[in-house]
Formats: C-alpha cells, sequence, structure tokens
C-alpha cells in the first residue's frame, strides 16, 4: 500500500525517498487530473535538488490524464497561482518544500481561480485516489509546454501601490537562497522604470539548491540576526526576509528588529483601510487585540478566521475582504486572487512609511507597548488532551469570553490566551497578549507552560 503520510490538511509535505518519490508524485498529478476536472494546469517549482523530477512525474501524470501542462519553470509559490488565473488554467501546483530540511519536498496545489482545494473534500478525494487502483490514462495524452508570466506578474504586485507616493527608502532584501531573486529583480525593475526612488541592497539573493546560508525560515529567531545586522550596517529604512518559497515575508526595522506578525498585520490593515474605507479585514485568532484596535481605529470591520490558508482564502471570499493577515507572516491580497504573496507587504509597507513620515520602529513602538505578546510557545507533548483539558478547568470559567474558532481562546480584562493543536504538526500551540502589561506577560506565559508541561508530559 502507497504511504500517504506526506497528505497534510492543505497540501502535501514529505521527505523524499521516505514518503515522497516520483511514483507518488505520478499518481497525484493523475489524480489532481481526476478531482479537478482541469483541462490545463499550471506546474512550478522551487530550487530543490528534488524538485526536477518530482515536477516531471507530476507533469507526467497529468499528462497521462490528457492535461495540457503550462510549465513556468523555477518559481515562487504566488507564481503559480497568479499564473493559474492569468492563463485561466483549471488548476495549479506548485513543488516546493519551502522552509522544510533539504531532503524534503511538497506540492501545494489550487484550483480555478487559484481557490485552495477543500480540506474536507478534494485532498481526501485526491488522498483515497492515490492510494488506490492506477487510474486509467486518457485516449489522447496531454501536452507540456513553457510558459513565461514573470512580467505580467510583477506588473500585478506593482500596482499594489502609487509609485508617485514613494519616498526615497533603502530596503534590504535576503531571500535566502531561494527563489525570491530572479521575480524581485522583475519587480525592482518596473519600479525604476516608473521613477521609484528605491534603492536595494540584495544578501542570498542567487538561487542555490545547497541553502550555504541555511534553510531560508526567517520565523526562526536564529536565523534573524544575519537580516537585522546587516540592515544596520548598511543604514537600511527596512529589511524584507522571504522563506524558500518567499509566500511570507518578514519585515526587519532600521534598528535590525524583526517586527512581531501581529504588528505587520496591523500596519497591512491600516494601509488598506486608507485607500479602500470601511473594507472587511481577516485576521487570524491566535493573536488580536492589536489587529482589533486598529482595524476599529481606521474605521474597518474585522473579521476573526481559523488559522491555515485555505480557511482564510474561504472567509475572505464569503465576505469580500480586501485584506487578511495570520501572525506566521502569511498574508492575503482580494486583489491577487485572494491568495498569500510575500511580494505585496513589503512594497505596501513602503509606501505606508512614506505617506507616515515615521520610521519603521517608530511606527510599531505604540503597538508592542499596548499589546506585548509571547509570541507562538510549541509544546510536544506525550498526552496533548490531559494538557488541552486542564488548561481549560483552570482557566475557562474564570474568562470573560471564550470561542472555540481555532482551539480554546479565552480573554479575560487585562489578557488573552489561546491554545491551539496544530493542523500540520504533532504539536500544540500557545500565544498570550496582554493589556500594555509585560510583567503579567510572563506571569501567564510560565504558569500556563508549566501547566501544560506537568499534564502533557507526566512523570
Amino acid at each position: 500500500m502507497t504511504d500517504l503520510s506526506a497528505f497534510k490538511a492543505y497540501d502535501i509535505r514529505g521527505q523524499i525517498g521516505v514518503n515522497l518519490d516520483t511514483d507518488l508524485a505520478h499518481k497525484i498529478g493523475r489524480a489532481f487530473a481526476e478531482v479537478t476536472g482541469c483541462k490545463t494546469a499550471v506546474v512550478g517549482q522551487d530550487i530543490r535538488p528534488s524538485s526536477p523530477e518530482i515536477t516531471d512525474a507530476i507533469a507526467e501524470g497529468l499528462m497521462a490524464a490528457g492535461v495540457e501542462v503550462l510549465d513556468i519553470g523555477l518559481c515562487g509559490t504566488e507564481e503559480v497561482y497568479f499564473a493559474t488565473t492569468h492563463l485561466e488554467a483549471g488548476g495549479g501546483l506548485m513543488i516546493t518544500a519551502s522552509h522544510n530540511p533539504i531532503d524534503y519536498n511538497g506540492i501545494k496545489m489550487v484550483g480555478p481561480g487559484s481557490r485552495p482545494l477543500s480540506a474536507e473534500d478534494e485532498m481526501e478525494r485526491l488522498k483515497a485516489l492515490c492510494g488506490g487502483a492506477a487510474l486509467p490514462d486518457a485516449a489522447t495524452k496531454g501536452s507540456r509546454r513553457s510558459v513565461d508570466c514573470r512580467d505580467a506578474y510583477a506588473e500585478k504586485i506593482v500596482s499594489f501601490v502609487d509609485i508617485s507616493a514613494l519616498k526615497p527608502l533603502t530596503i534590504l532584501v535576503n531571500a535566502g537562497n531561494g527563489v525570491a531573486g530572479a521575480p524581485f529583480d522583475a519587480i525592482a525593475e518596473k519600479l525604476a522604470a516608473r521613477g521609484a526612488p528605491l534603492s536595494f541592497v540584495r544578501m542570498h539573493h542567487a538561487p542555490d539548491a545547497t541553502f550555504p546560508n541555511g534553510i531560508p525560515n526567517p520565523l526562526l529567531p536564529e536565523n534573524q540576526p544575519a537580516t537585522g545586522t546587516r540592515v544596520t550596517t548598511e543604514k537600511a529604512d527596512m529589511g524584507v526576509a522571504w522563506d524558500g518559497d518567499f509566500d511570507r515575508c518578514f519585515l526587519c526595522d532600521e534598528t535590525g528588529n524583526f517586527v512581531e506578525g501581529e504588528f505587520v498585520v496591523g500596519l497591512l490593515a491600516k494601509a488598506f483601510l486608507v485607500s479602500h474605507p470601511g473594507a472587511k479585514i481577516v485576521h487570524d485568532t491566535r493573536v488580536a487585540f492589536n489587529s482589533r484596535e486598529v482595524i476599529a481605529e481606521a474605521g474597518g470591520t474585522a473579521v476573526a478566521s481559523p488559522t491555515g490558508h485555505s480557511l482564510i482564502k474561504a472567509l475572505m471570499r464569503r465576505e469580500d475582504a480586501v485584506y487578511g493577515g495570520e501572525i506566521s507572516a502569511h498574508h492575503y491580497f482580494r486583489d491577487f486572487m485572494y491568495c498569500d504573496s510575500g511580494m505585496i507587504p513589503w512594497l505596501m509597507i513602503a509606501q505606508l512609511l512614506s505617506s507616515e513620515g515615521k520610521s519603521l520602529s517608530q511606527m510599531v513602538q505604540q503597538m508592542r507597548e499596548n499589546y506585548p505578546s509571547s509570541g507562538e510557545i510549541n509544546f510536544r507533548l506525550a498526552d496533548t488532551e490531559a494538557a488541552k483539558s486542564a488548561f481549560e478547568a483552570t482557566y475557562a470559567a474564570a474568562a470573560n469570553t471564550q470561542d472555540r474558532l481555532d482551539g480554546l481562546s479565552l480573554e479575560f480584562d487585562n489578557w488573552r490566551v489561546n491554545l491551539r493543536s496544530s493542523n500540520t504538526e504533532p504539536v500544540l500551540r500557545l500565544n498570550v497578549e496582554t493589556k500594555g502589561n509585560r510583567a503579567l506577560l510572563e506571569q501567564k506565559v510560565t504558569e500556563i507552560s508549566e501547566l501544560i508541561e506537568a499534564k502533557g508530559n507526566p512523570a
């Protein structure tokens, strides 16, 4: 029987030669055609050593179903999202391991209109087909051809800002030797041609399958000082760092400090509400104080969502929300097919810096003081359910409000906590935030962490 442990709630991620290989990739391509009914499909790949062979196998599976494969080559995930809609394809598949270890790879998939595949229906059907008998080939095999969408993609990204409103800024960009370099250059070229007064310092810009500077994952605190130090050395106004497929964007202020995810959400919400008064903004429920306040003050409507790209995208479509953001550095845009982009955020923040006339650290300082937060704390436990039960029994009764939109969120007079199981890993995730009280934050993090560890990993 085929090992299907690489199938996750929203995508596919596995270890090459262990639970992901070319045989499974071929089945995935063939099953994707069956589930979506696509006649054309976009494929793209990251810089991983295994990506070409996985891409070839997926393409062969698609062609076996009679699908015309539109190959956009080495690219970022959002370029597949863009190309799927731009080329009016029936689906798109991005072969990427993003920030996972070097011997991993994966597949991110969308249907027509770049909408995500549903976890409970399409992903389950895809998995079942891959584990069953081989599907018959189509009477006529499909074809595969190369397509270049990068110029149109760059044009779309640049359309999100008013270039005449930009002021001179120096921005350090760290591609992490992933695939962000060439798409960024295409965007920078268009900005320069239109007179944008932005100058860039490039760092780890060339794609390199060996990742000589480490796997690009700027979410990890140990990976952030390299970018931060270079920002201060170059006297840049802002730093930008991407993960391997650049669907996540991390920002660093001019002092070298990374900006917490919830505050980036606040900044982007503010930027959108200037140009879209009264719009709806979706935010994930893990950390909510700052997002709710910024959105309300700017005249928008805050809509809370469970974590997970397919859930947020679906909610944004239902609510016609102009923007959605997660603390994990995924940012979603209505006018980008409701998809996440790692290029739009830094460009919009550059315009916000220009219009506000403040440094990034100044713009974030008040938010940090008003709503200090713990950052996401992960626990690997022997008994996750026991830990969750103990947490609820200890804190829920005294909470002013509680909701189960995503795990359990409890809100008190001057602090808030969310505890949830990961959708993608066997871990329990904790987020704590307070209203202007860092001492209380530290106290609650300590006592809740001790409770979780004691009940989840009993002696």
